[in-house]
């Protein structure tokens, strides 16, 4: 399920070149919040430090294409920046459908040229994938290619001493040896529905484990994920295009059906010497997380109960593939998998330790916390009633951990120094008042810091470990020459505040006003599904403020259920889809309705993907309360959709089939009773048409009227500048027509 940002917000997020433009101010128009260069400045993707430190590099999109990157590298001691790879001197063939299908897995779909890359551990080369096929990349001198056929290598990266490059083809897991080329395959029996070394759908979708194959730290063994389709059923999708239609024939494991089985294996990096690993007497679990021990000895494995429920951390042998279980996380109602992101490299939830033992993350206390594991006791190393959201990095000399989390405030993430022997409290290091994300190098000595808040679009930053900024990566201000100084007079914090709970708990809200004192048109923007958090200290999409300068104030609220705030706040969403996170959204429009500067008759809500799904649960909920309503995507009915993330808030249909009922949208489509528009991409293979079909139909045999926009050839996420214009009109013109004043 796409959560987190909303699509307005994401939209602002989309990279572009600063260039230099007439800083006097100007109207802000759709054209310039979908054109080029992007509003919100030079926004890289895919931060990283070389293991030294020396180098950042960064994913930079072109001048004259927005959705094409290129590799570029900063030196961190004199801040020059050089363009190490350029993707359209070294790519242009078009990508595999497996690669699409990924990318779009990765919230990258449309994006062209390099989308990821691996640095080597000596910090003198990278491994870089561009359109289906792989290059070396050292420092110095040309990239080098490693590969070079029509098949897509999918899944590329460096073994830790970066003698191999080990890749996916046709199923198959492959090896290459950096020095020489000389390819391998490791394993075989790949077929239509047999694959090695990739990650299974809702491994990608639902439990943010995007590899399916892992490098011992000697390079002596890999770990190696066996998924079998085969019992999954297959879905027949209609994707239609602008130029036609096509029958998609796609193994998607819906609610209440069988999932892919996988299976993990070790074997040496030629193939040989493969032991099946012991995962248990049940196939129908989730391989959620591979790690191995920093000395190579053991492999430890994230196992996941179909419930969701239990999440066993497994140590297996690599010579045997025996196991036994080292920890477990239980919950009577879903276990949350800590989330991979900036600067964790992958290693979600655990991290080696080279002294011994890990550091884990864990909710045990009800609050994702840091922990350390070392002989068989786990001693917690955070505490107290807010969230540490990832590990950025380890510094074991220093005897210290770095941490994102929320301590302060919900509203803010921080970068904060944590003790490995547990003693003392944890260290701020980044300034407040933004939201933030981080990375240490290997050496202990760099972080990379990346920062946003309402009035500053993303910009990144060298620091050293205490958190003192050296040099700025991308400074992105907003002053003469960047793209947003004709329209900096726009630049507004919104306003934050707080409501209760029906059960005491504190909801957050902000709200962005026009000039003037009002009433005013409000969008009430909502998501509101698990684990996702709209209020806080982001950068405010420039299109959030082409809508003010229309007249239109902008209102969320982050209902229980939202994420960032504990277990206790997400819980009541538990098999109650469509209850609790109603109930706090129409206090807020309760609220909303009381304000001198909202117009209590023009209140439309407004979402997209669970966002859309919540607009429409409140029409129903609340017929006449709304002056209308945009629905974009939505899930319309819960058994449409995938097992992973659907069975572990609702449960298994089979076994609870009254949850689905109470939760869909479709048994109750004749309460609506305001204006509704309905926004679906027809090609959307994450919350497919089907969702809106079967509302459509539902709504017209209630007989109840409505307004449709659906856009052939388009996805989850919608792509194109004119696509995004035209849907911003089509919202444009419903609202102006449902507020228009008597």
């Amino acid at each position: 399920m796409t959560h987190g940002w909303h699509w307005i917000a994401a939209l602002a997020l989309v990279s572009g070149a600063a260039q230099a433009q007439d800083n006097e101010q100007e109207e802000l128009t759709l054209d310039a919040v979908f054109g080029s260069p992007s509003l919100s400045g030079s926004m890289p993707r895919s931060l990283q430090l070389s293991p030294d430190g020396r180098y950042a590099t960064l994913l930079k999109p072109r001048v004259d294409d927005r959705q094409r990157y290129d590799l570029w590298a900063i030196d961190t001691s004199t801040g020059e920046e050089r363009m190490l790879v350029d993707s359209e001197a070294l790519g242009g063939r078009e990508i595999s459908e497996e690669e699409k299908m990924r990318r779009e897995r990765m919230r990258l779909a449309g994006t062209r040229g390099i989308v990821s890359y691996d640095w080597g551990p000596d910090g003198k080369a990278l491994l870089v994938p561009i359109d289906g096929d792989l290059w070396l990349a050292p420092l110095e001198g040309a990239p080098r290619q490693l590969t070079d056929t029509e098949a897509g290598e999918l899944d590329a990266k460096l073994s830790e001493t970066g003698r191999y490059a080990s890749f996916v083809r046709g199923g198959d897991l492959y090896v290459v040896e950096t020095a020489t080329g000389a390819e391998h395959r490791v394993t075989d029996g790949a077929s239509d529905t047999i694959t090695w070394g990739s990650a299974e759908f809702v491994a990608q979708e639902e439990l943010d484990r995007s590899s399916g194959h892992w490098w011992s730290p000697d390079d002596s063994r890999l770990a190696v994920a066996r998924v079998d389709e085969s019992g999954v059923e297959v879905v027949q999708r209609l994707a239609i295009g602008a130029e036609g239609s096509s029958l998609i024939a796609q193994r998607y494991p819906r609610a209440g059906t069988d999932n892919a089985l996988v299976d993990l294996y070790v074997m040496r990096p030629d193939g040989s010497e493969r032991v099946k690993v012991d995962l248990g007497d049940n196939p129908d679990v989730y391989l959620a997380r591979v790690y191995w021990s920093a000395d190579g000895q053991a492999l430890w494995v994230g196992r996941l109960s179909r419930d969701q429920k239990r999440l066993d951390l497994l140590e297996v042998d690599p010579a045997t593939g025996a196991s036994q279980v080292l920890l477990s996380e239980t919950s009577d109602t879903f276990v949350n998998l800590a989330s991979s992101g900036f600067g964790q490299g992958g290693e979600a939830g655990l991290r080696s330790l080279k002294g011994g033992g890990f550091l884990w993350l864990s909710e045990r206390d009800g609050y994702m916390h840091l922990y350390r594991w070392q002989d068989g006791d786990l001693t917690q190393l955070t505490h107290g009633d807010w969230v540490v959201s990832g590990l950025a990095g380890v510094d074991e000399a220093n005897g210290l951990a770095y941490v994102t989390g929320n301590r302060e405030t919900p509203l803010e993430r921080h970068i904060y120094s944590v003790r490995l022997d547990g003693t003392g409290e944890p260290e701020r290091l980044t300034e407040s008042g933004y939201w933030n994300s981080g990375a240490l190098d290997r050496t202990g000595t760099r972080l990379i810091i990346q920062r946003q808040s309402p009035v500053q679009p993303p910009q990144v930053y060298l620091a050293d470990n205490t958190g003192e900024r050296l040099a700025w990566i991308e400074q992105n201000a907003i002053g003469p020459g960047h793209p947003f100084a004709p329209y900096a007079d726009l630049l507004r914090e919104p306003d934050y505040g707080t409501l209760t709970a029906s059960d005491g708990q504190v909801l957050h809200w902000e709200a962005m006003k026009p000039e003037g004192e009002g009433p005013f048109p409000v969008i009430l923007e909502v998501y509101g599904g698990p684990h996702a958090q709209r209020v806080a200290r982001y950068w405010t999409s420039p299109l959030d403020r082409w809508w003010v300068e229309q007249g239109y104030a902008i209102f969320r609220l982050d209902n229980r259920g939202s994420g960032n705030r504990g277990r206790a706040f997400e819980e009541p969403l538990y098999q109650a889809f469509g209850t609790v996170e109603v109930e706090d959204q129409l206090a807020g429009l309760d609220w909303l309705k009381q304000q001198d500067w909202a117009d209590a008759d023009r209140i439309v809500g407004e979402g997209w993907s669970y966002g859309g799904y919540m607009t429409l649960k409140l029409l129903e909920a609340a017929p006449g309360a709304f002056a209308g309503g945009i629905s974009g995507a939505p899930v319309t009915q819960w058994g449409l959709y995938d097992t992973a993330y659907t069975e572990r808030y609702l449960g298994d249909p089979r076994e609870v089939p009254e949850v689905y009922e109470a939760a869909d949208v479709l048994p109750r489509a004749g309460n609506i009773a305001d204006p509704l528009l309905v926004i679906h991409g027809m090609s959307d293979d994450n919350v497919v048409f089907d969702n809106a079909v079967r509302l459509l139909a539902a709504l017209q045999q209630a007989r109840v009227p409505f307004d449709t926009a659906v856009y052939p050839g388009q996805a989850h996420g919608f792509q194109g500048k004119d696509i995004l214009i035209h849907r911003t009109l089509a919202m444009q013109a419903f609202l102006d027509r449902v507020t228009a004043a008597d």
